[in-house]
């Protein structure tokens, strides 16, 4: 008789195949409703799972893993963690791994198509049509900026930060600045810059800063107000890595040009006065959504997971 798969609940829906495969290697428990656990549902997961693969909307804090639980591992759908108390895994013996690599390109194409969203007004112009208020062309109607020639400030240049600074400079021949906290090799022309002077020489500020508790709030009021009349911040890291009312105080006072916002900070709640906001363009965390990146970082779940159930190392391990 053979042994017993492990027990994995899956806290949402994820690509077809993923499930499947999952489903073929452990018990998988999924969630056909597609709806976020509640935080009573993550802990019964926790007390009564081998391991738990969650995603981004989850909290895993102590409450949620319990103080003897049945799980060894925590498997997440993202490539950041800032959603999940490392130190009550440690605490509580469980091992930690992420999905990172798979999603630069995916990533790095949203923060592109923010950047030139912002820069050529097109979330503007795209409510305009859909309210039925275009009145047809004008030489003067939503005059935009050129982001050829113009100036990118990278915040964070790791995979996606790179892979960001590659589209904008190759296609459009922006001049790359980048604050990082060491030097590194961009593969293209690219000056390092403390942050605040990025932050008052760049023409649009692109973050991708890895989310962690030292970078919370990391673009601050004082560091918002070192930017250009003309400039633009675009945001596909994390929420918080921007402190969010400083940068809508910003926006509504006019002090910089616009915004383009993938992830927020109390996702999926999105204040209304962003919301109500033409300068700032928003989407619905998107930046890894695409069908062949997202059944990418499942399979990398399911590779960590199988790695430890079968003795083996971490291919991604973070805890």
């Amino acid at each position: 008789m053979s042994e017993p798969k492990p027990r994995i609940v899956v806290t949402r829906r994820l690509p077809e195949a993923v499930e499947a495969a999952l489903s073929e290697r452990f018990e998988a428990v999924l969630n056909p409703s597609d709806t976020q656990m509640e935080a009573g549902a993550l802990a019964e997961a926790f007390a009564g799972a081998d391991a738990v693969l969650c995603t981004v909307g989850d909290r895993i804090d102590a409450a949620a893993i319990g103080a003897a639980p049945r799980a060894k591992m925590v498997a997440t759908f993202s490539v950041g963690t800032n959603h999940i108390d490392l130190e009550a895994c440690r605490a509580a013996g469980l091992r930690v791994s992420s999905t990172p690599g798979v999603l630069t390109d995916a990533t790095a194409d949203i923060a592109l198509s923010l950047i030139l969203m912002a820069m050529r007004r097109c979330g503007e112009g795209e409510r305009m049509v859909r309210a039925g208020a275009w009145r047809g062309w004008t030489p003067t109607q939503l005059l935009g900026r050129d982001p050829t020639g113009a100036t990118l400030g990278i915040v964070g240049m790791g995979r996606i930060g790179r892979a960001t600074a590659a589209r904008a400079h190759h296609g459009f021949g922006m001049k790359i600045l980048y604050a990082n906290r060491s030097e590194v090799d961009p593969g293209m022309p690219a000056e390092r810059r403390e942050l605040p002077e990025l932050m008052a020489q760049a023409d649009v500020i692109s973050v991708h800063a890895p989310a962690s508790p030292e970078n919370r709030g990391l673009i601050s009021a004082e560091l918002i107000a070192r930017m250009k009349p003309e400039a633009y911040l675009i945001n596909t890291a994390r929420g918080d890595v921007v402190d969010e009312p400083a940068l809508i105080a910003a926006l509504q006072a006019g002090r910089i040009a616009g915004a383009g916002l993938d992830v927020f900070a109390q996702e999926p709640q999105v204040p209304e006065a962003l919301r109500a906001l033409e300068t700032v363009v928003l989407l619905p965390h998107l930046g890894s959504a695409t069908r062949a990146t997202r059944e990418a970082m499942g399979m990398k779940c399911l590779d960590n997971l199988a790695a430890f159930f079968d003795g083996r190392a971490l291919p991604d391990a973070v805890v």
